[in-house]
């Protein structure tokens, strides 16, 4: 077969793919005769041009559509894990129940403290001292209540009280006793001692520690010593616990950021993806026409045909048109247009082989104002003051009159 009539043929098979309405022209009919006959399925001019329509711009596709043509959407899907759930821990020695009695009488740090008062206060001291020995408690708090009434700036009748009330089982006023001798005196070693055993108590095993240990940095005694061997163990239990489990939420949280980096990363790369499959469908979906560009083809001619011609031509010729112009215009127009669209004597191989034509399907203005033409034939006029468009036109238009 002769090379030219091959790539002739290539050409013209291209541009069926890109334009099937082509097949709609009579003069192909034994064409489209013979396509049908080995089951090709040929879409009617309707549905061409709606094609051709909804291809002028780009279609959003769904995500399942990007993973039918191959474009993998995997955005990682990890479960939450579940909430930490804190053991018990296993702590030794016994506590009290908290006392939740009323506030002991405490002593107002405005009063000014006569000498009379200072020497009635330990006066009160040394009864309560006495009660004590005797295990007579509740006489004990009662003079050093009075005691403290009359020199509210004590921090050791205060200390001295806490003490009293922890014999007593009442935690809780201890350390209200206790805080304030540490308001008055922040070195007050009984201070320290007596809400350290306080809270040791109540099972406050790690402020206890503190506060024991301070104490006997100021004061040390055997008792302190006693009282840091019972908390010390549950102290040091409890915060390896604190540790252990602060560790495991911080590796939770570093595991649930970890995971959500790796979601963002996963949805940018789905969307690329996405992004990238849309741009090759919309490269793929441009409308064909003929090589080079013709867009949309040339579906049913130019619509309506050019009825009565285009009377007394193109006035004036075409400026700077063709070679040696066309003086006057045509005459006459085209008689009787193009009704119906493209005549059906139009021999393809005449475009298809002008390198002219085929070069100027490929500069974007002139297929704008083909394109332009094609909507509305009136649009003819306005194209033919250019240069570059109007021998494109005049061109084709010799291509598809009819025999002469």
């Amino acid at each position: 077969m002769d090379a030219a009539k091959l790539n002739e043929l290539k050409k013209f098979i291209q541009l069926c793919k890109s334009s099937p309405s082509i097949l709609d022209d009579p003069s192909l009919s034994f064409f489209r005769d013979y396509l049908q006959s080995l089951g090709a399925k040929i879409p009617s001019s309707a549905d061409t041009a709606a094609d051709s329509k909804s291809k002028s711009y780009v279609v959003e596709e769904s995500d399942e559509e990007l993973a039918d043509a191959g474009v993998k959407i995997n955005i990682e899907e990890e479960e939450e894990e579940d909430e930490i759930i804190e053991s018990d821990i296993e702590l030794e020695g016994d506590t009290v129940e908290p006392d939740n009695e009323p506030p002991q009488k405490m002593g107002d740090p405005s009063v000014e403290v006569t000498d009379d008062n200072r020497d009635a206060s330990h006066s009160a001291k040394a009864k309560a001292m006495d009660a004590i020995s005797e295990g007579k408690f509740e006489e004990a708090i009662e003079n050093l209540t009075q005691a403290i009434l009359l020199n509210p700036t004590s921090a050791i009748m205060y200390g001295t009280r806490a003490s009293v009330y922890i014999k007593m089982k009442k935690p809780n006023a201890a350390i209200r006793d206790a805080n304030a001798a540490l308001e008055i005196n922040p070195d007050s070693a009984k201070g320290y001692k007596s809400r350290g055993i306080a809270r040791a108590m109540l099972g406050q095993w790690e402020d206890a520690a503190k506060d024991l240990h301070m104490a006997s940095k100021l004061d040390y005694d055997e008792e302190i010593k006693i009282w840091l061997k019972k908390v010390e163990p549950n102290a040091h239990r409890i915060e390896e616990h604190h540790r252990k489990y602060d560790r495991l939420h911080k590796e939770r949280e570093d595991r649930k950021i970890e995971r959500e980096r790796r979601r963002r990363r996963a949805q940018a790369q789905a969307e690329y993806e996405k992004a990238k499959k849309q741009e090759q469908s919309s490269s793929s979906r441009k409308p064909g026409g003929m090589p080079g560009g013709f867009p949309g083809g040339m579906p049913g001619g130019f619509p309506g045909g050019m009825p009565g011609g285009m009377p007394g031509g193109m006035p004036g010729g075409m400026p700077g048109g063709m070679p040696g112009g066309m003086p006057g215009g045509m005459p006459g127009g085209m008689p009787g247009g193009m009704p119906g669209g493209m005549p059906g004597n139009v021999d393809f191989s005449k475009i298809l082989s002008d390198p002219e034509l085929m070069a100027a399907f490929s500069d974007p203005e002139v297929m704008a104002a083909l394109q332009d033409v094609m909507k509305n034939p009136a649009n003819l006029a306005k194209h033919q003051a250019n240069p570059k468009v109007a021998p494109v036109i005049a061109k084709m238009m010799s291509k598809f009159a009819g025999p002469k």
